[in-house]
């Protein structure tokens, strides 16, 4: 008899998300006007008109974790990922952060990370890189009903937070975008609670699947898909996973988010 093993952070039918939760937030998506509510949009549904030129981005090496080589599903096209991304801070639509963040640069950038800590730590992108990259490949789900498959390449996030020692009494881990209406006029409008702010429990940051990247499909990131530094958790929709972070900061109370901030009854 074959008994097979569940992995730590593989989750029950239990825990799926009732269809009236999942329904509901594709309708608020919607009526906020900010996506193309598509069922099983993935890389054959997304098409280009004029296309923006790409940065050249570097090549960054990494070897592909074997535990993470396979999603079970074929990866999108890098060009769909580079071409079809949400960045809020530069258009609400899909096209538009391709073209108005292409000269977008946080150079020279840190990583803050401190709170409820023992060993508040700034690091830079080589201090990062020293730590080990690899390369895994999820699933990338969107609230609005796409989803792609991509190879991302960085660190396990808990090995960057585990640096700074977390007190006892730290519950959640916040996570804040940059700021900079200088470089990125839209940050001007303050009908939005910039910056970019998102959180999760400190066992979610700490879950073996919980990703930082710092590069895609082999290469640094692209400006609009979270260049230097970004956050992935897999098993989470994307807005939960916020792109060119500058902080993480360790909290004992649940924090004000972005998106709570905009719609508190969501």
């Amino acid at each position: 008899m074959f008994t097979r093993k569940k992995k730590g952070w593989e989750l029950g039918e239990s825990a799926a998300t009732p269809e009236a939760v999942f329904q509901a937030r594709r309708r608020f998506v919607k009526a906020m006007g900010l996506g193309i509510i598509s069922g099983g949009l993935g890389a054959a549904g997304i098409h280009f008109g004029t296309r923006t030129p790409l940065n050249d981005t570097p090549t960054i090496a990494a070897e592909t974790s074997p535990e993470f080589a396979d999603a079970g599903r074929m990866e999108t096209p890098e060009q769909s990922v580079f071409r079809f991304t949400n960045f809020y801070e530069f258009g609400i639509d899909k096209r538009s952060p391709t073209r108005l963040a292409k000269n977008f640069s946080l150079d020279p950038w840190t990583l803050q990370i401190d709170g409820l800590v023992n060993k508040p730590l700034k690091l830079n992108l080589d201090e990062i890189k020293k730590l080990g990259l690899e390369q895994r490949v999820y699933r990338f789900r969107c609230v609005e009903a796409w989803a792609m498959t991509v190879p991302w390449t960085g660190v396990p996030l808990a090995t960057l937070l585990k640096m700074a020692d977390p007190k006892p009494e730290a519950k959640f881990v916040s996570m804040t975008s940059f700021f900079d209406p200088a470089q990125v006029p839209r940050q001007s409008d303050t009908t939005f609670p910039w910056p970019y702010q998102e959180a999760v429990r400190i066992d979610e940051a700490m879950n073996p699947l919980a990703f930082a990247a710092i590069g895609l499909y082999g290469k640094t990131l692209q400006p609009q898909n979270g260049t230097p530094f970004r956050i992935v958790f897999p098993w989470k929709y994307g807005f939960k996973g916020p792109k060119s972070v500058v902080s993480i900061k360790f909290l004992d109370r649940k924090p004000v988010t972005f998106w709570n901030s905009l719609h508190p009854s969501e």
